[in-house]
């Protein structure tokens, strides 16, 4: 038995009401039992219904505090910080609205956290389809293959270690003081930079892939370009910040998209080789794709992912590699800074 008295589990959410009753359940049946555990969900104003299904769950479970707060930026690092202001854990713990986590998910995290003395743990994502289609279940394959997730090891799973960042994070509450709020001019990837300032304050990320939890991927192409347009556009303004923080697998896709941008140009300008280049590189790209979208099909004896998954990742790749070049020399303007999906 560990020795914290409160642990708080914090939840930014916006219009989450096709998940949010989902993921209170999964808090309800922690094996650590509801006694020690509160759960602070910060809301974006939803306009869903979701703030009623949070009502009638708490009404219904008395047992689990549940406790909401107001939003009114709907960004989700200043959602972090409004809930962890309001949390009262020496432990808290972070999950998203889309999530799950394992009946032993919190039970995990404390121990992981005594037993390495780290400021921070996590694990692995389940990663399923965000809708029962043929291109939801693709989405959530190339996110979870090696091609979408490069070596993240809580996509694709390994050995437990230090780490850059984890998938939401179990902290110990004395680092989230000592390193400070997210920043909420980040609004996304707020938490890699939040993990990045605790290493180099000399706290230890730790990852464990016993911590397990389920993500629903998005379920539809649009809302994938959407996403990975955030990440990529985000992640480029951080690497501005903090230019050694950025990843071998990072930089992969905006060479790419500079790359066929490049060849495309001199292609229409006449340069000799340039058109046999530019088909080279896409000739080999798909090649690829469609042999991981094959393997996988066969895999999963799932015919449709041989179609559905290259093109995920291209969208994928491109969308992100597009973004961070985008976000390379154009700052952030007001709809960026205030709206909640930032770019895109």
């Amino acid at each position: 038995m560990n020795s914290w008295a409160r642990i708080s589990v914090i939840i930014p959410c916006y219009n989450e009401v096709r998940t949010i009753a989902g993921l209170l359940q999964a808090l309800r049946s922690q094996s650590i039992g509801v006694e020690r555990l509160e759960v602070v969900i910060a809301d974006g104003m939803s306009e869903d219904g979701t703030r009623e299904v949070i009502v009638a769950f708490a009404r219904e479970h008395p047992a689990l505090n549940v406790r909401v707060v107001d939003n009114p930026d709907r960004t989700i690092p200043a959602a972090l910080n409004r809930a962890i202001a309001a949390a009262r854990g020496e432990v808290v713990i972070r999950l998203d609205a889309h999530s799950v986590p394992a009946p032993d998910y919190v039970e995990r995290c404390l121990e992981a956290l005594e037993r390495t003395g780290a400021a921070n743990v996590g694990g692995v994502w389940e990663i399923r389809p965000g809708a029962d289609t043929w291109i939801a279940r693709a989405i959530a394959a190339a996110a979870a293959h090696p091609l979408g997730a490069g070596d993240a090891r809580y996509r694709i799973g390994g050995e437990p270690g230090p780490v850059d960042t984890v998938p939401f994070g179990a902290f110990r509450r004395e680092w989230l003081e000592r390193v400070g709020p997210f920043d909420e001019t980040l609004l996304t990837n707020e938490d890699y930079e939040f993990n990045l300032r605790l290493r180099r304050a000399g706290g230890l990320v730790w990852f464990d892939p016993s911590i397990r939890s389920v993500y629903f991927a998005r379920p539809r192409l649009r809302d994938l370009a959407r996403q990975y347009l955030r990440y990529g556009y985000w992640k480029a303004r951080m690497v501005l910040r903090y230019p050694d923080s950025l990843r071998w697998r990072q930089v992969l896709p905006p060479l790419f998209v500079l790359a066929a941008l490049g060849l495309a140009g001199a292609a229409l300008a006449g340069v000799p080789g340039a058109a046999l280049l530019f088909g080279l590189q896409w000739g080999g790209y798909a090649l690829a794709l469609v042999a991981a979208g094959m393997l996988e099909a066969g895999q999963q004896r799932n015919p449709a992912l041989a179609l559905g998954m290259p093109l995920a990742l291209a969208v994928m790749h491109l969308c992100w590699g597009l973004a961070f070049l985008v976000g390379l020399v154009m700052p952030p303007g007001k709809r960026t800074r205030k709206g909640q999906r930032g770019f895109g």
